[in-house]
C-alpha cells in the first residue's frame, strides 16, 4: 500500500507513535559498528534516524513505495540511500545487508511473506530481519478507540484487526513461512500521553493510512459524530494512549 500524502500529515497522525518504536527495533536487530542495515517501509524516516544515529549513513539504506515519503527522508537523511520500492521487489543484491527492518508496515504489504522473504534474501546468511505491527486486533493500538467507535457504528466493519500480523503470533507464522530461523515474537510498547482530545483528533483529518481515509471520507456531521462518540469513550484530557505492537525476529540460515 502507497501512502500519497504529504510526510508532515504522517508526522502529526502516525509518526509520533512510531518514533517511540525505534529505539526497540534497533535492539531487536542486535546491531554493531559497521553493520549495513535496510529500512523497508521507511515512510518519511523515523526509524531511518535511529539506524543512522547507531550505524551512520552510509551504512544505512532506506526504501518506500511512497514518492512523497522518498523525498521527505531524503531530505531528512543526508547521505542515507533511499529509493521508491516495495518490501516484495528490493532492488538489491543477495546478502548485502546484515539486518532488514520493518516497522508497522507488514500489514500493508501486499504479500506480507513475499515482502518478508525478499527481506530476508537481501540479508547476509546469519543477519537478523525484525518487523512490528500494532496490536489491532487486542485493541492497543493507537488507532484502537476509532476502530471501536467504527465498529458500533457500523456492525461488521473490522477496521485493520484483520490485517496481516495484527494478532498476536501472527507476525511468527509469516517469518516461518518465510524460511527464516529462529524465529521469537515480542512486545513493544508505545505509549503516547496528549494534552487535549484535538490533539489526538485532528490528524485524523489528514486522511493518512486506513484510518485517516474512513475519517476524511465522512460526511461532516457524521464524522462530528463520530469524534463525539470516541471523545466519550476516552479518559478526560490529559490522556494516555498504551500502545502495544507485536514484533517477531528471525535469523537468515541460508540465501533463500
Amino acid at each position: 500500500m502507497s501512502f500519497n500524502v504529504a510526510a508532515d500529515a504522517y508526522d502529526a497522525f502516525m509518526g509520533r507513535y512510531s518514533k517511540l518504536l525505534v529505539g526497540q527495533m534497533a535492539d531487536l536487530a542486535r546491531l554493531r559498528a559497521g553493520d549495513r542495515a535496510i529500512d523497508v517501509g521507511s515512510g518519511p524516516g523515523a526509524l531511518t534516524t535511529e539506524l543512522v544515529r547507531r550505524l551512520g549513513a552510509d551504512h544505512v539504506t532506506a526504501v518506500d513505495p511512497s514518492e512523497p515519503f522518498v523525498t521527505a527522508a531524503r531530505e531528512r537523511h543526508p547521505g542515507v540511500e533511499v529509493q521508491v520500492a516495495g518490501a516484495e521487489a528490493l532492488p538489491f543484491p543477495d546478502a548485502t545487508f546484515d539486518a532488514a527492518l520493518a516497522q508497522l508496515v507488514v500489514h500493508f504489504m501486499i504479500d506480507p511473506v513475499a515482502g518478508i522473504r525478499e527481506m530476508a534474501r537481501v540479508t547476509r546468511p546469519g543477519g537478523t530481519v525484525v518487523a512490528c505491527v500494532w496490536d489491532f486486533a487486542g485493541g492497543r493500538s493507537p488507532l484502537s478507540p476509532f476502530w471501536d467507535a467504527v465498529a458500533a457504528q457500523e456492525p461488521g466493519n473490522a477496521g485493520e484487526s484483520r490485517y496481516a500480523g495484527a494478532r498476536q503470533g501472527h507476525l511468527v507464522e509469516i517469518f516461518r513461512a518465510a524460511g527464516l530461523a529462529d524465529v521469537e515474537e515480542h512486545v513493544l510498547e508505545a505509549d503516547n500521553t496528549h494534552a487535549t482530545f484535538e490533539d489526538w483528533w485532528v490528524p485524523f483529518a489528514g486522511g493518512v493510512g486506513p484510518a485517516g481515509a474512513h475519517a476524511k471520507a465522512l460526511a461532516p456531521e457524521a464524522r462530528l459524530a463520530l469524534a463525539e462518540s470516541i471523545r466519550a469513550t476516552l479518559p478526560p484530557a490529559p490522556f494516555t494512549i498504551r500502545a502495544r505492537a507485536w514484533a517477531a525476529t528471525g535469523r537468515v540460515g541460508s540465501i533463500p
